[in-house]
């Protein structure tokens, strides 16, 4: 099957041809078609299989042969999104795919100035990516209209409501045409966004063309057991013997994203950091200096696990497990991209056991484990399995005891863990320490 075969005008073939895109990848196949004819559209696929190009491509075609010229303030298609850097990713997309077509996009989000922003809706745009929260200022503020839009596109909507964009969302699907095509993509969808679905969508085709919340199969996953105190010295340890060269590592926290950075930059490696705190010049710097080689480690906080398009990104490391199971899959998922192979390693503690068994719950497969010589946690990590399970939680490893020191009882105890007499004797011990008369005696 070719993209011609699916019925794409020929301004889209030959965008399509200069970016060297040839044969459409399932999700394409599935969508395009039913976008084409007007259909409503939810639509679960793994990150990196093109799932932009199966709305994009053909609402281009509509917004470029359907309806009246765009008016002032006025928007034709929408497209919401999470983050920052996945409003730029959606818009580049767009202008790669309608090069040669005379439509105008744009994208708007929060950290940067509205004002910019502002003067540009005043000309009309065909298509607007953007987060929520600054799109409900611009129409507050009456810069952007309505009244013209055709189609609304939700992409990785159950990250918006992860990220508590549901009061803005109620408050901006109020202010759109009930009549519209409306579109969701994502590669998970929750029971909450399956609610949803139901409330905004009428009539949906609906494709799945991966397993439900599965990971990628080109990317090969594993973790290493390791006491939350030597995450850091690990992770070097890590970079040094693998050599790797370029990766991408997510932290749970701001405070702990700026932390590595300033270690591995103490140790004379390169590196860079996205989050949430940092201005959004800065972000975009550093995924600038990351993909051109410049910076060799990202460090970044779950805001950059949806947006991030890297090519052939090598390494993706979770020096922390998040807190939503959901995102381990969009985290490893900017690896192993486009069917190119990847890698995903995981730094586990015992604290974190319980996210680790969500995790194994959710992809439906259990992490191989590589105990790393030399950083054998004290803390040891419980084994988990695929249901979801903590299987078992060993005890802590005891210290060796001074054969002399200590009472007669504790003395007993470290010989049996030692040597494994008859299990009679071990029980007897306490009675050691035991008062005359007391209970038991």
């Amino acid at each position: 099957m070719t993209f011609a075969d699916l019925g794409l005008i020929d301004p889209l073939l030959r965008a399509l041809a200069a970016l060297d895109y040839q044969t459409p990848s399932p999700v394409q196949a599935a969508a395009i078609p039913a976008v084409l004819k007007g259909r409503d559209l939810m639509a679960a696929a793994q990150t990196g299989t093109g799932k932009t190009a199966g709305f994009a491509l053909p609402l281009l075609q509509r917004l470029s042969l359907e309806g009246p010229p765009v008016a002032s303030n006025a928007v034709r298609a929408l497209v919401l999104v999470p983050t920052r850097e996945l409003a730029e990713q959606v818009h580049e997309s767009f202008r790669s795919y309608g090069q040669n077509l005379p439509l105008r996009s744009y994208a708007v989000y929060g950290g940067v100035s509205i004002n910019p922003q502002m003067m540009k809706l005043r000309k009309g745009i065909d298509v607007l990516v953007a987060t929520p929260g600054r799109l409900l200022d611009l129409y507050r503020q009456n810069a952007v209209k309505f009244g013209q839009l055709q189609a609304l596109v939700l992409d990785e909507a159950d990250r918006m409501l992860d990220l508590g964009f549901s009061r803005e969302l109620d408050e901006l699907f109020c202010a759109l045409p009930k009549k519209r095509q409306t579109l969701l993509f994502s590669a998970t969808f929750s029971e909450a966004i399956r609610s949803l679905a139901g409330e905004l969508l009428r009539d949906p085709l609906s494709v799945e063309v991966s397993p439900r919340n599965a990971a990628a199969k080109s990317v090969e996953q594993w973790l290493v057991p390791v006491d939350k105190k030597r995450k850091s010295e690990l992770f070097l340890h890590l970079l040094r013997r693998q050599r790797w060269e370029q990766v991408l590592v997510f932290v749970k926290t701001r405070k702990g994203v700026d932390q590595l950075v300033e270690e591995l930059q103490a140790a004379g490696f390169s590196a860079d950091a996205i989050h949430g705190d940092k201005p959004q010049p800065a972000r975009l710097r550093a995924l600038q200096r990351f993909k051109a080689g410049e910076v060799r480690i990202l460090v970044a906080t779950d805001v950059a696990a949806r947006g991030l398009d890297i090519d052939d990104l090598p390494q993706v490391v979770n020096f922390d497990l998040p807190i939503v199971a959901e995102d381990y899959v969009h985290r490893i998922g900017r690896t192993g991209r486009a069917g190119a192979s990847g890698e995903a390693i995981s730094l586990v503690c015992a604290d974190e056991v319980q996210l680790l068994a969500a995790i194994e719950a959710l992809i439906r497969q259990t992490l191989r484990r590589h105990e790393e010589a030399g950083f054998e946690p004290e803390h040891r990590v419980p084994q988990t399995d695929a249901s979801g399970q903590v299987l078992k939680k060993p005890k802590k490893p005891k210290k060796p005891k001074d054969p002399v020191a200590g009472k007669a009882g504790a003395r007993l105890g470290s010989w049996v863990d030692s040597e494994k007499p008859k299990v009679k004797a071990v029980r007897k011990a306490p009675a050691f320490g035991r008062k005359p008369g007391g209970k038991g005696a």
